[in-house]
């Protein structure tokens, strides 16, 4: 049986902050930045357009990623177990598309909105879910998957 004690022996990947909620933190924090230390007007047109693209993008890969977690009946939430390796559809090009949708997603609210701090930040929101969340995943997708994750992970990039 796994305790909580013992971080070697939890059959889930240990996550302590929901991937989602870092984001979200990283988005506010550039919006309070933007109403007290306007930096820059983006223009609109362009800014728009490359929203919509961004979000449709976010939206149909983290979409396409849920659902095959869910027909391959295993977690997507990283504090569960997780049953299987998904390494088909997005997962053949990254190995994080649920995380590249959300960037792609804050990306397209930051532009539509023109919050420039939000894009600002949006490096140290990825640094902080690779350091946080990615990492302590990948650790225990090698625990539990050993070399099959071990062949995956050098075939397929982290990100993009």
């Amino acid at each position: 049986m796994a305790t909580k004690s013992d971080p070697n022996n939890l059959d889930h990947a240990d996550v302590r902050i929901p991937p989602p909620l870092i984001y979200v933190a990283g988005f506010v924090l550039g919006l309070a930045l933007e109403r007290f230390l306007p930096v820059l007007v983006l223009p609109k047109i362009p800014s728009r357009v490359a929203a919509v693209l961004c979000i449709a993008l976010g939206v149909t890969i983290a979409v396409w990623s849920v659902g095959l977690f869910r027909r391959e009946r295993t977690s997507f939430v990283p504090i569960n177990p997780a049953t299987t390796l998904v390494i088909y559809g997005p997962y053949r090009f990254t190995r994080n598309p649920m995380y590249l949708g959300l960037v792609c997603v804050y990306l397209g609210i930051a532009l539509w909105f023109g919050i420039f701090w939000a894009l600002i930040l949006l490096p140290a929101v990825m640094a902080l879910i690779q350091r946080y969340v990615i990492i302590r995943e990948e650790q225990y997708l090698e625990r539990k998957f050993g070399g099959e994750y071990l062949k995956y992970k050098a075939d397929v990039r982290r990100w993009i």
